[in-house]
């Protein structure tokens, strides 16, 4: 038994398990990690690059953090970001069959009666900084117009995948089929942790009057990593993280009594079999005990001032909300935590876009720009990634009735927007063209391109979703095809086999 229990442990010992674990012992590893990550040890990544933790993988690191915020459902990028005069003139005309070419559409549209009649926004848009690079944003973003100045914009992010829940399992994982360990779990995989009181990678779910979709715990799990990996939840009703609180009649000193008299039994166990996931069950005791300190002082805002309070709007005092969310992004980022996502659901507007979409960005507006204002003058937004959008974008044709102030649109995922902000991206520009109907990508005269960008035929001016994941991995100082885990005998990244880092959009 002893004998299959050893090899099994062989099987399954990597190389940073050898180098990072295994060769000193529990307790001199875990000494030389927490030496190393306050400088006094250069860890071997770390002197790779010549500095500490902080100096990324395999490059100099041009951030430190990242905030994701995802807006779960599709926003409409026709009616926030991308604007389309020509809509206006051919309003309820029929997409010209050039447009399209062929190309797969979903089932909730490919045979209405209507067919695909054109949808103008019915929204004003504005530029910021009256010049070619300047950002177009719609009225319904008035507090995120204020700060585009920051902001660098894609309208051509793009995606094979057509509906929400392999759309968003891939660009969350890299791949459209689930169990692959998500884009926090591998920042956290790669670079660790600068707080050893709090989580690695910490996620949220800001309130929504659309909550349609459901999102699954694999969307910020580890997948084939190791479980000490994972994204944790923190919530905005009851204990801030489950399972935290100690149960009645237990005290601290109790729980650290008895977590002591666990970690010998699992030590016990790992000498007797070799198993390396003793290590990280370990570890998550410890991190749970630690975090009974510091998730309360964290979720406590009472010492904020009336100033930043004022900056988030009225919503920041009801938990759960967008603009909460954001301020305990920026109190994350304050105590080290490198990657914080807030998921906001809610934008698969099918049949009353302008109703919802109203709504939905009611909830994320001055929230998201607070974020951006209140990184800035903290001095926290240069080594800070802030990156905002879907898993895909909505058509240029309507579905279901149309009328100037009714529409709605289907799932487009041949080009839609995101942008990022701070952690060393170009501030205050756009990138990338579409078409005259915003349905392709478009070369630089706004002709579009025929065939269209694929992962494998990447195209300057589109970026692939592999190619945004590579390009959040470079500001971070990891080389996305270097960053990989050995699993059922192939080395697996977060990019699978492409994704280019999009130089064009990072500061030298």
């Amino acid at each position: 038994m002893r004998d299959r229990a050893e090899h099994e442990f062989a099987a399954t010992l990597t190389r940073r398990h050898f180098f990072g674990r295994s060769a000193l012992g529990l307790g001199t590893a875990s000494l030389a990690e927490l030496l190393a990550r306050d400088g006094a040890v250069a860890s071997e990544p770390a002197a790779a690059t010549g500095g500490a933790m902080n100096a990324g993988l395999h490059h100099a690191a041009k951030a430190k953090h990242v905030i994701y915020l995802f807006m779960s459902g599709g926003p409409s990028q026709l009616d926030m970001w991308d604007y389309k005069p020509l809509l206006e003139k051919q309003f309820g005309e029929q997409l010209p069959d050039h447009v399209r070419d062929g190309q797969r559409i979903t089932g909730m549209t490919a045979n209405q009666k209507s067919g695909l009649p054109l949808a103008a926004s019915k929204y004003r848009f504005t530029k910021h900084d009256n010049n070619a690079d300047g950002v177009w944003v719609s009225e319904l973003l008035p507090h995120t117009a204020s700060v585009a100045k920051e902001l660098c914009v894609v309208h051509t992010a793009f995606t094979e995948a057509i509906n929400h829940d392999p759309a968003i399992t891939y660009i969350q994982t890299g791949s459209q089929v689930p169990g692959r360990p998500s884009l926090g779990a591998w920042l956290s995989y790669g670079l660790g942790s600068m707080n050893e009181n709090l989580p690695h990678y910490v996620v949220m779910h800001a309130k929504t009057s659309y909550p349609e979709q459901s999102l699954f715990n694999r969307l910020w799990g580890p997948g084939f990593l190791p479980s000490e990996h994972q994204g944790i939840l923190m919530r905005s009703q009851g204990d801030p993280v489950l399972y935290l609180a100690n149960p009645p009649g237990v005290s601290r000193r109790d729980r650290r009594a008895q977590l002591d008299l666990l970690k010998a039994l699992n030590e016990q166990h790992r000498d007797a079999f070799g198993d390396p996931g003793v290590l990280s069950r370990i570890e998550q005791h410890e991190m749970a005990f630690r975090m009974q300190a510091s998730i309360p002082e964290l979720v406590d805002i009472s010492e904020e001032t009336a100033e930043t309070l004022t900056l988030y709007g009225d919503d920041v005092q009801t938990p759960g909300t967008f603009a909460a969310c954001c301020l305990q992004a920026r109190r994350l980022v304050e105590r080290g935590v490198r990657n914080i996502q807030i998921f906001h659901r809610g934008w698969d507007a099918h049949n009353n876009l302008p109703g919802e979409h109203e709504s939905q960005c009611r909830d994320i507006d001055q929230g998201s720009a607070a974020l951006i204002r209140d990184l800035r003058r903290r001095g926290l937004l240069d080594d800070t990634l802030v990156v905002w959008g879907g898993e895909f974008g909505r058509t240029v044709y309507c579905q279901g009735g149309l009328t100037r102030e009714q529409y709605g649109r289907d799932h487009h995922p041949r080009c839609f927007t995101v942008w990022m902000a701070g952690g060393g991206v170009k501030p205050g520009i756009t990138y990338g063209r579409t078409d005259d109907y915003g349905y392709n990508i478009a070369d630089e005269h706004g002709q579009p391109i025929f065939p269209q960008p694929t992962k494998e035929t990447w195209t300057p001016g589109s970026m692939h979703i592999h190619d945004l994941n590579a390009t959040i991995l470079h500001q971070l100082g990891i080389d996305h095809r270097r960053l990989t885990f050995r699993y059922q005998g192939r080395d697996f990244r977060l990019t699978d086999i492409d994704g280019h880092v999009m130089h064009d959009l990072v500061q030298a």
